[in-house]
């Protein structure tokens, strides 16, 4: 097990003795694609670590659109967590599987002793707390004070050197934090214009859109 553990460099700020206590604590969970970690409202049971795969988390207002928060690669802590281990709350938006993942647990009980006996430990959280609340505003000022047509052609922008992407209008929008229809307005628009072609669940790139 601790092998494993030294797989995410959290866990390797947390002095020898330490260590060697919270291997008995952490649970490694192979999670597939599609598998729904937790969902909005469900109370929190300890940390995600993740060391492979891919994890996104999104959130589901009342008007039924989503938006992507951010995601969860190898090595990477779950944001979303740490607050709610924090505060006692439960969550307010989903975490699912996109890729396979490999994932450690780390127990809420756990959770508190590590940060409350490793500096190191509790550094590494805050640090990582930090970037993502970062990311976040981010996030929101693009929603607040970007036009949706600004911010589509910029998602693509990023990723016009792929001849093609496969993505469903459905899934770009939940990207995005839109409306279905929105998104499939605007790249008609965009094909219309010859920037792009539109194909079941592809979008093809023409030479002339990163232009």
């Amino acid at each position: 097990m601790e092998k494993l553990t030294l797989q995410h460099s959290i866990l390797e700020t947390l002095p020898e003795s330490l260590r060697r206590d919270a291997l008995n604590g952490l649970q490694a969970i192979q999670f597939e694609h599609g598998k729904v970690l937790f969902r909005a409202g469900d109370p929190c049971q300890g940390l995600p670590l993740v060391l492979h795969g891919s994890v996104k988390v999104q959130m589901t207002g009342l008007s039924g659109n989503s938006i992507v928060l951010y995601r969860m690669g190898a090595d990477d802590i779950c944001t979303l967590s740490i607050g709610c281990l924090m505060t006692g709350d439960g969550f307010r938006a989903e975490a699912v599987v996109e890729e396979d993942a490999k994932v450690l647990m780390v127990p809420r009980g756990l959770f508190d002793r590590l940060m409350d006996q490793s500096a190191d430990f509790r550094l590494g959280i805050m640090e990582s707390y930090g970037r993502r609340l970062n990311d976040l505003m981010l996030l929101v000022e693009e929603v607040a004070f970007r036009r949706m047509d600004e911010r589509l052609l910029h998602w693509l922008e990023a990723r016009a050197g792929h001849r093609a992407i496969t993505i469903t209008h459905q899934e770009l929008a939940v990207e995005l934090g839109t409306a279905r229809e929105v998104i499939s307005r605007l790249l008609k628009e965009l094909e219309r214009k010859g920037r792009l072609r539109l194909a079941r669940g592809k979008i093809e790139f023409t030479g002339s859109f990163a232009e």
